[in-house]
Formats: C-alpha cells, structure tokens, sequence
C-alpha cells in the first residue's frame, strides 16, 4: 500500500537530526572511505524513509538504522567484488606479461611465482605489510593509511615504487637464471 502524502514528517526529520552522527560514525568503523560515509548514511535514511511502515516502533531506531547502514555497505562490497576480479590492474599487467599462449602462462605459473614470492620477501616488512594489505586482503588505500598511520597519498606512492620494485627484481632473477 502506497502512502498518500510523501513528504518527510518533522517527526523524521528529528530522527535524522538526532541519529545523524552516530550512524556516520557507525559506517565508518565499517571500513567506509571517508568521501563516501555521508552518502553512505543518507543512503541508509532513505531506505529508513521508505521502509518506514516495516519498523517497529517498540524496536530501537538506532539499532534498525545500524542494521540497513550494514546492509548497504554489504551491497556495495558485493558490487565491488563483482567488478574487482584483479585487484590491481597495473600490478597484473606486469607481473603476467603478455603471455601469448596457455604454455608460456603455465611457464609463468611455474617460473616467475616463486620469483615473485622471493621479491616480496625481499621488501622491507613495511613494504611487505602494505602489499598484504592491499593485495592480500583488498584494502584501499584510506583504509591501509588509516591502519598503517600514513595518509592515503603516502600509501599510494609506496605502492607505485612497491610495484617498481618487484618488476626490477623479477626481470633481474629471471636474467640470471
């Protein structure tokens, strides 16, 4: 059944005034990126708007708006795995190359991921730290800066002269072998 009258009631309107900050500081502990945590919460009030007739009123608001903020970050890194299937593009380009054939991609299967392994062990445990952050477990580069005490911009550039330093490392053990 549609509602008559859309538009937002002055008693919403007090919620969103009083649940506001708590809810964006609840999406932030959810690993949102700080550009995205306002729309992020604005999002989770409209759904409240919306879903307004499911809620009920014995229930804590609080609680109910924590939970659709949940969801909706669910959706997003659902989304985002969809559309993430190499996490790095540029890190991907350079470490497989341009194999043109399955028998030079098993070569590399074989020879270069134990080089790559070795490379990576070679960093420095902080360089180490934020390829595993980034490439092992996804993180993006506020939340690696975030985690890791730097900013985002700092993280980015270590991951370019990371990414520098295993391709120089790789072609060197390669040619030696």
């Amino acid at each position: 059944m549609r509602r008559q009258n859309r538009a937002i009631s002055p008693e919403f309107t007090q919620l969103v005034a009083q649940q506001h900050q708590q809810l964006r500081s609840f999406v932030r502990t959810l690993g949102v990126a700080p550009d995205w945590v306002d729309d992020l919460a604005q999002e989770a009030f409209l759904v409240a708007w919306r879903e307004r007739d499911s809620f009920d009123a014995q229930r804590d608001i609080g609680k109910w708006l924590r939970g659709i903020a949940r969801n909706l970050v669910r959706n997003e890194l659902r989304k985002d795995q969809r559309r993430k299937r190499i996490l790095h593009e540029r890190l991907s380009e350079i470490l497989v190359g341009s194999p043109d054939d399955a028998a030079e991609a098993a070569d590399w299967e074989q020879c270069r991921m134990p080089v790559l392994r070795d490379c990576v062990e070679q960093l420095a445990p902080k360089s180490r730290q934020i390829v595993a952050g980034r490439y092992g477990d996804g993180w993006m580069a506020p939340d690696l800066a975030d985690h890791l005490g730097m900013t985002a911009a700092a993280v980015r550039q270590a991951l370019m002269r990371i990414r520098e330093q295993l391709k120089q490392c790789i072609e060197f053990q390669m040619a030696e072998d």
